[in-house]
């Protein structure tokens, strides 16, 4: 496992933009893939973002075109740029980290707050 520190939320109007960034513990590399995910009240946690050992980046259907997902390896970061902001994203997000052997989401970090105002 990681420790992994977020940072970045914060309170923003629909159609601003916010930039989220994790700092992991020690190298992401060793991770199968680094991912974001989100909570909001009421809902299931989504997988927003992820981004694999190898630089292959995914999406949820309703962030494509706005938020983009990228690393630092050698400063073992993860941000998200979140753009085009909407108050559906309106969220708790969470860097996450996949198991490299079995494939868990196992670390986890405590989250930032994004709120988007209409």
């Amino acid at each position: 496992q990681v420790q992994l520190v977020e940072s970045g939320g914060g309170l923003v109007q629909a159609g601003g933009s916010l930039r989220l960034s994790c700092a992991a513990s020690r190298s992401i590399f060793n991770f199968n893939r680094m991912g974001w995910y989100r909570q909001a009240p009421g809902l299931q946690r989504e997988l927003v973002a992820v981004i694999g050992r190898w630089g292959i980046t995914e999406y949820t259907d309703s962030v494509k075109g706005r938020f983009t997902i990228s690393r630092d390896v050698a400063k073992n970061t993860v941000s998200l740029q979140m753009n085009s902001l909407k108050p559906e994203d309106t969220a708790v997000y969470l860097c996450a980290a996949e198991d490299l052997v079995n494939g868990v989401w196992d670390s986890w970090g405590q989250g930032t707050q994004v709120t988007v105002s209409s």
